[in-house]
């Protein structure tokens, strides 16, 4: 069985290098490439290197080297065939049939094709016949004169071929209009004129050697380009969009003229080829078109820099559909090309974004923010996904703030989450006011841009953000379904990840798990001093959450213990005073500092500003100068810790925290009262402090089984 050369390219350039070799030696980041001991060979110091770059790898101590094929060959001990079908198997490449696939063409000689028409019968009396070279860039004036006559006089888009033939975007939100749907109009007289001045177009080459596509896409391309420079108003558009020259030449921008077979005039040998692309088509009719007409042009580059495909922007926006992709052919399958990754290994990028759409891509680039990639118009999938994170292990996804962006960044999510190891990060990017990379480039420019990829959303906090969205967390029936969907995400995530355990856990604290909640605030806690009291700790948590003295946490405990409804035998509830029985008070626990805090926040609370620093600041200004300057020196290393983890609600930790000064209290009380006896006294604070301890264990257990379920 033969393979073309071009599969096995596209195989071993998409194939997961890092990954195959990982599975039998372990690697390590060294600067851009990987480095481990040689699988190859027993050895103690590593000499074995990776280039995911180029998807290579070598050995400097026995001199093995190769790509993912030979490795399979090699080391796994497959024959090629196998090596082949196995890499189809991991990138989706399909390995087609000898006979089908090929980048090569038969060139025939051109049949007799009928003149551009033009609207100006000035222009049309010129001269019957026009000679155009097949290949000469510069011979090309005469129908771009026709093209840009038939741009300019009112040509419309009423005649284009029915919606079916096109191979639209589907990212592209705009819908299709009818104007699209075919009508009695379709084709133009001219395009089936069969008239004695129809003439064969003069051709210097020959039509007996086979074409090839990648030659012939790159032909295309120059033809294109050189298209956009006689075309001032497409350049235009670009030049309207902020893009420079060199632009232009990095990206190979270029035109397609307005006119329904300027591909088969410019390269009439080559029909054979341009079908095979997808760039010409033929109607239902029988009639052949070109797909690309009045738009500009985005090539589409292979890994190694070769053009495989065409993208094509309306100049209207009104005109629909906005974007079309060259279709799938013997060189181009859209489900595994990411636009603008060619450019971005040219500048050795390090960070890679995900945009949605070709100008985001150039927009970054020009700016110099190297390493954005938009997938083909269909989702980015597994195996790309994998590929970049191999490149760098923090992979960000910008997408549109809109439904359809946002819904298109959770596919994503999805997909990725196979893939996303304990080692590799996903974060998100949703730019302010409904800004897309281009605009906010344009806008705040490129250092405003850097600082938003930099503080772009983590995973965990993404997915709580975007299902917060769509259940009513005030009801536990919402935070069930949430929940349900966290545990649902998480089982995608590879075999063995902590990261499923941590991402449950993270949601479940988000939700309310106060147990959780302790445990964080507490290791936040010991990270800057481990010797504070629980009273200091506590003056700090109110100095961070004052809204947890909007419900007194003293009264909250002391009704869910049930002490305020303290059943008393008859004897002893005659002979109780008014003070034993009253609930417990701050005062009652005779700590001066706590006290001042709580009493200033009560009195501070409609008053304090919004942010939580700002808030903290302003209750420490109304202290006692003695309360002051201890809470002082502690409140900016609590604060860091605190907002450094993410803790967004101190609910839990505050109530356990008074359950332990109230525990110690109440201990305290007994003590006295047995030194001291008062059997009354001390049979109420008994009874009181069962309760206290009978509640306390409740809510453990109740936890506890709340994490079980969330460890499941």
């Amino acid at each position: 069985m033969s393979i073309p050369n071009h599969i096995l390219e596209q195989l071993n350039s998409q194939a997961d290098l890092i990954s195959i070799i990982g599975r039998h030696t372990t690697l390590k980041r060294a600067g851009s490439e990987y480095k481990g001991c040689c699988p190859f060979h027993g050895e103690k110091s590593p000499s074995f290197y990776v280039n995911p770059q180029k998807n290579i790898y070598h050995c400097f101590g026995c001199s093995v080297g190769g790509n993912a094929i030979s490795f399979l060959r090699d080391y796994e001990n497959l024959t090629f065939i196998e090596a082949v079908n196995e890499l189809s198997k991991q990138t989706g490449i399909e390995v087609p049939k000898e006979e089908q696939q090929n980048v090569s063409y038969q060139r025939i000689a051109p049949k007799p094709i009928a003149p551009q028409p033009v609207a100006n019968p000035a222009v049309r009396a010129k001269s019957p016949t026009q000679t155009i070279n097949t290949h000469s860039i510069d011979s090309v004036s005469d129908t771009q004169q026709q093209s840009q006559s038939d741009y300019n006089n009112d040509n419309s888009y009423d005649n284009y071929p029915p919606l079916d033939a096109y191979d639209p975007v589907p990212y592209s939100t705009d819908s299709y209009g009818s104007d699209y749907q075919s009508d009695d109009n379709y084709p133009p007289a001219w395009l089936t004129a069969s008239d004695d001045s129809t003439q064969v177009q003069d051709i210097s080459g020959t039509a007996d050697k086979d074409g090839n596509l990648y030659e012939l896409l790159e032909q295309i391309q120059q033809f294109y380009q050189h298209n956009l420079s006689i075309h001032p108003h497409a350049k235009h558009y670009f030049l309207s969009r902020g893009i420079s020259d060199e632009i232009f030449e990095t990206f190979g921008l270029g035109y397609a003229p307005f006119g329904w077979q300027h591909l088969e005039h410019q390269f009439p040998q080559d029909i054979e080829g341009l079908k095979a692309l997808g760039l010409v088509r033929r109607s239902e009719s029988g009639r052949d078109y070109d797909l690309l007409r009045d738009r500009v042009i985005f090539p589409i580059r292979d890994n190694q820099g070769r053009t495989i495909g065409f993208g094509g922007r309306a100049l209207d926006d009104e005109v629909k559909p906005k974007y079309i992709n060259s279709s799938d052919s013997p060189v181009f399958h859209k489900q595994h090309v990411l636009y603008g990754y060619y450019e971005s290994r040219q500048q050795r990028a390090n960070d890679w974004l995900v945009v949605e759409g070709y100008m985001d891509v150039i927009a970054l680039y020009q700016a110099g923010i190297y390493g954005a990639i938009a997938s083909m118009g269909t989702a980015i999938n597994e195996a790309q996904i994998s590929r970049l994170l191999t490149l760098n292990p923090t992979l960000t996804l910008s997408f549109d703030g809109d439904s359809a962006g946002q819904k298109a960044a959770w596919r994503t999510l999805e997909v990725a989450l196979p893939v996303l190891a304990d080692d590799k990060e996903l974060r998100f990017l949703t730019l302010p006011n409904n800004h897309d990379p281009d605009t906010f480039i344009k806008s705040q420019g490129g250092d405003a841009m850097r600082e938003q990829i930099a503080n772009a959303m983590p995973l965990s906090q993404y997915i709580f953000a975007y299902l917060s969205e769509r259940h009513d967390l005030t009801l536990v029936e919402g935070k069930a379904k949430l929940m349900s969907q966290v545990r649902a995400l998480t089982t995608a995530l590879p075999k063995g990840s902590s990261f499923r355990y941590l991402l449950n856990n993270d949601i479940y604290q988000k939700l309310g798990g106060k147990r959780s909640q302790n445990i964080e605030a507490k290791d936040a806690l010991l990270d800057f001093d481990g010797e504070m009291t629980i009273s200091q700790q506590l003056q700090l948590c109110f100095l961070f959450q004052p809204r947890a003295l909007i419900d007194d946490p003293i009264e909250s405990i002391w009704q869910q213990a049930g002490i305020h409804e303290l059943h008393l035998p008859a004897h002893i509830k005659q002979k109780a005073t008014a003070d034993i029985l009253r609930p417990l008070a701050w005062e009652d626990l005779q700590d001066s500092a706590l006290l001042d805090i709580v009493s200033t926040i009560k009195r501070c609370l409609n008053y304090l500003p919004k942010d939580a620093n700002a808030a903290a600041h302003f209750i420490l200004s109304n202290v006692k100068p003695m309360t002051q300057e201890i809470l002082s020196r502690d409140w900016g290393s609590f604060y860091k810790a605190l907002t450094t983890r993410n803790i967004l609600s101190l609910d839990g930790l505050v109530e356990g925290l008074v359950s332990q000064l109230i525990e110690r209290h109440m201990k305290k009380k007994i003590q006295d009262l047995v030194k001291n006896p008062d059997n009354i006294k001390l049979a109420i604070v008994r009874k009181q402090s069962q309760l206290l301890n009978d509640w306390l264990r409740a809510q453990q257990a109740e936890q506890s089984a709340q994490m079980a379920t969330v460890k499941s």
